[in-house]
């Protein structure tokens, strides 16, 4: 599974104006539903319940917001960058500036899990994560996000 397959180039964006985890958890689905074409009160309520069993900031920084969406025929994901960090309950309590939700169809298995695991690893390499947060340029970010980690230079 390629990083690219799940994530459409106009589904990166690089955000001021989020001040709070419930405003970024509206942003991810209102991109979600302008870009993959799901509605975006069943992604934002989705994403808002899947939060409520427990936060998905895994350190770091980072937040990888996960739920199932009725009207997908595949995983999709979508990725922020925050000009200003935010509160997100993280495991480790830093505040979070990096996001990339994914978005499953309503009877995912394996796809959605294999998913999860790819955005993490990605998002869990300090090189890459510099890299994101150094640049406010979309496609930039985009092309960071997709590289192949095999690709990476050490």
């Amino acid at each position: 599974m390629e990083m690219s397959s799940l994530l459409k180039p106009e589904a990166v964006r690089v955000l001021s104006s989020a001040s709070s985890k419930k405003r970024l958890l509206q942003e991810l689905g209102e991109t979600a539903g302008s870009v993959y074409g799901v509605d975006p009160v069943l992604a934002i309520r989705a994403l808002q319940e899947r939060e409520s069993l427990g936060p998905t900031g895994v350190g770091n920084g980072v937040a990888l917001p996960h739920a199932r969406v009725e009207g997908l025929e595949k995983v999709v994901g979508v990725f922020v960058l925050l000009e200003r960090p935010i509160e997100f309950d993280s495991v480790d309590k830093l505040p979070v500036d990096l996001a990339f939700a994914l978005f499953a169809p309503s009877d995912a298995g394996v796809e959605h899990l294999k998913a999860l695991a790819k955005v993490s690893r990605a998002l869990r390499d300090p090189g890459r994560c510099a890299k994101l947060r150094s640049n406010k340029n979309a496609s930039t970010l985009y092309t960071i996000i997709t590289e192949d980690l095999s690709q990476q230079v050490a």
